[in-house]
């Protein structure tokens, strides 16, 4: 087929091309040819004549002669231009084919053109030199001699049409003889094209046969194993439903597992940072009873201390059981939405993870211009800080410099947007597209579950309906220009049940 497409596009090309070839060498110069015989007899002779019998002045014959000289120059140039360039000469194919098929005859008959041509251009020579003669004659009014020129003139004008008309009738035969070449070439292609056809349609029959006798095998030996599949296919189909439900069953238990490990994660923390609040009071605890025992020994016990001492116990034993209040309550399920401050929220996790932060001399800025009341689950948006304040952490421990982490928090007509960002590097650009996936860590499994991240997005994305993405950004921290910072960026909409409007 393709042998086809490509000869019939040959063919196609070919004799256009020839055909083209054919007007342009053949065709235009008979028409230049016929120009220089229209040239010499109206500019020329009938000039001549003009002038001898005074018709028109000398002066005025200058103009009409030279006019002519010019015509019969350009188009006698033209045509031999035409006739010998390699520019209208047949394609390569065309000479190929005619070659290999001997189509045409390849040795033309040159001789008698170039004779021809010759003639014409002596007779050109001898024409001009003639003319100026007469001029010369008429212009030193030798009318008998100019006269006499002027017959000798005609006699050339004569024989120079002679030979132009030899010209054209050579040109003529040659678009003859090449137009019968071409449909030579022409049919010899499509000789060529009706082969490729039959043979093209006897080896598709073949192939034809061969095939639908293999498919034919194909068919009866699959046609067992369909029918295999189409009962292992119904007995799934059967117990799909079940195991659908199984499997969302599974799905959602394992939700809740991660989460609650995610929250069991940050318990490790949360009871350094009780020990770290209970610390002091019981350090104080222990100085009153020791104050008061001494005093005791010393009979400098009176009531008043008695009562002063208490007092301070009392204010100490209330501040570590609001605090244990303050971490019990992060744990407590809320599944309830409720209205409250997102500046309490920020500031409530920050203060849960204030030890860890002091410990590893991490500095956390808050730029919260103007409080926010927002509708959602307080206990788990707080989380989400956590998780990512303890990331943050985790990524300055191991850097010399400052260590700093700011939030920010930007109110718009549609959405809140809190900024959580730190100095620690940056995240690798291989690890960044996966970090909410779930169980991806980079740290060892005993310093991270890979699920704290996954569960934030959970939160952020089906609890309160908003978004939460992650990218290395330079930022200004505390006036200070920073390369390679993460920027932890959450979106929350503003009103209830409107979701990312920005």
């Amino acid at each position: 087929m393709i042998l086809i497409i490509i000869l019939s596009q040959i063919s196609i090309y070919t004799v256009k091309h020839d055909f083209d070839i054919l007007f342009e060498k053949r065709t235009k110069p008979i028409i230049k040819l016929e120009a220089i015989k229209d040239a010499y007899v109206v500019n020329i002779h009938d000039t001549l004549y003009d002038v001898y019998h005074k018709n028109i002045t000398l002066e005025q014959s200058y103009d009409v002669l030279n006019l002519g000289k010019q015509l019969i120059e350009k188009n006698w140039n033209k045509y031999l231009e035409i006739t010998f360039s390699k520019k209208y000469e047949t394609s390569l194919v065309t000479k190929i084919i005619k070659k290999f098929f001997i189509i045409g005859n390849p040795d033309k008959n040159k001789i008698l053109q170039n004779s021809i041509i010759s003639n014409i251009n002596d007779k050109n020579k001898n024409i001009e030199v003639i003319v100026n003669e007469i001029i010369l004659e008429l212009s030193n009014k030798n009318y008998d001699a100019a006269s006499s020129l002027i017959e000798h003139v005609n006699i050339e004008i004569n024989t120079i049409s002679i030979y132009i008309t030899n010209l054209t009738n050579y040109d003529l035969k040659m678009a003859i003889s090449e137009r019968k070449d071409t449909q030579t070439v022409f049919n010899t292609l499509a000789m060529i094209l009706n082969i490729s056809i039959v043979w093209v349609f006897l080896f598709s029959i073949i192939l034809s046969i061969v095939i639908i006798i293999h498919f034919k095998k194909l068919h009866f030996g699959l046609e067992e194993a369909v029918n295999e599949k189409t009962k292992e296919l119904q007995a799934l189909n059967d117990s799909l439903e079940k195991r659908i439900q199984n499997e969302v069953a599974d799905s959602r238990k394992k939700d809740f597992i991660m989460f609650q490990q995610s929250r069991l994660a940050s318990l490790g923390e949360m009871i350094a940072n009780i020990a770290h609040q209970w610390r002091q009071p019981l350090g104080s605890l222990m100085m009153i009873v020791q104050g008061i025992q001494t005093k005791m020994e010393l009979g400098k016990l009176t009531p008043e201390i008695v009562e002063e001492k208490v007092n301070d116990a009392i204010l100490l034993a209330d501040n570590m059981s609001n605090t244990l209040e303050d971490f019990k309550s992060f744990f407590k399920p809320n599944r309830d939405e409720e209205e409250f401050s997102l500046k309490d929220c920020i500031k409530n996790s920050f203060e849960l993870s204030k030890y860890v932060l002091d410990k590893e001399k991490i500095e956390l800025h808050l730029k919260i211009l103007h409080d926010v009341k927002i509708h959602g689950f307080y206990n788990e948006l707080s989380h989400v800080f956590l998780n990512i304040i303890s990331n943050s952490k985790d990524a300055l421990i191991s850097k010399e410099h400052k260590r700093l982490i700011e939030i920010t928090v930007k109110k718009s007509r549609n959405n809140i947007r809190i900024n959580i960002v730190d100095n620690g590097g940056g995240i690798n650009a291989k690890v960044l597209p996966h970090i909410f996936e779930p169980y991806y860590t980079t740290k060892y499994k005993s310093a991270g579950t890979g699920i704290g991240l996954y569960m934030s997005k959970q939160i952020i994305e089906k609890h309160m309906l908003g978004t939460i993405d992650c990218k290395n950004v330079y930022y200004k921290i505390a006036n200070q220009n920073f390369e390679n910072c993460t920027l932890f960026t959450i979106t929350i909409p503003a009103n209830k049940g409107d979701k990312n409007n920005d």
